[in-house]
């Protein structure tokens, strides 16, 4: 994507784009949002649009590498904390029901920004699959540092977790939807970390 600076340091008018494409874009969906509204909102021109983002397109794409950059950040802060590896996977989990519950949770913008663009080719799309894929290698990652195996069942069946728990938590009151997404994932730190019975060693008479 372009460079947008100004002086040395990224361009206010750039991030008031962006902040303004990413609170509409978050709250009413992509396709309802124009670039007028946007431009209008973020009090800049359309020059000034053109000037930064190729067009409506590379914004959203911004939008959610944003979005991407914000919760690989999370993750990174909780990895450097240092904790024991069950209480990283923890403090991630929690990490994600504290945004569940936050003001103005409208669900996953990486599932809702796939439902939108759903052709698998489309630049959205495949931004959308490339978080994911981050994100389930992430999670793959830290269950096995918590001594889950197998790891890569114990990873898929946490991102589904996760999945359902950021759609209901927009449709009812989160707090339940949270506490079972967290008593979920102890769960699947009690069952995979769970030691595998030894085998019948009785002598053969």
């Amino acid at each position: 994507m372009r460079s947008s600076t100004e002086g040395g340091s990224t361009s206010e008018a750039r991030s008031r784009l962006l902040n303004t494409a990413t609170r509409i874009f978050y709250a009413e969906g992509i396709h309802s949002v124009g670039v007028d509204r946007i431009i209008a909102e973020a009090q800049v021109t359309r020059a000034t649009l053109y000037r930064h983002f190729k067009g409506k397109e590379e914004l959203i794409l911004s939008y959610l590498q944003q979005a991407d950059h914000g919760i690989r950040g999370q993750v990174a802060a909780i990895r450097a904390q240092g904790l024991p590896a069950p209480d990283t996977v923890r403090a991630v989990s929690r990490s994600i029901a504290e945004g569940i519950q936050s003001s103005g949770f409208r669900g996953c913008a990486f599932l809702n920004a796939a439902a939108e663009y759903p052709d698998p080719a489309h630049p959205v799309h495949q931004a959308v699959l490339a978080h994911r894929q981050w994100f389930l290698e992430t999670a793959t990652q830290l269950l096995e540092d918590a001594g889950c195996a197998p790891a890569d069942a114990a990873g898929r069946h946490f991102v589904m977790l996760r999945d359902g728990a950021m759609a209901a938590g927009c449709l009812s009151d989160p707090a339940p939807i949270c506490e079972t997404f967290l008593y979920g994932v102890e769960g699947i730190l009690r069952t995979s970390t769970a030691s595998t019975p030894e085998p019948d060693a009785t002598p053969t008479p």
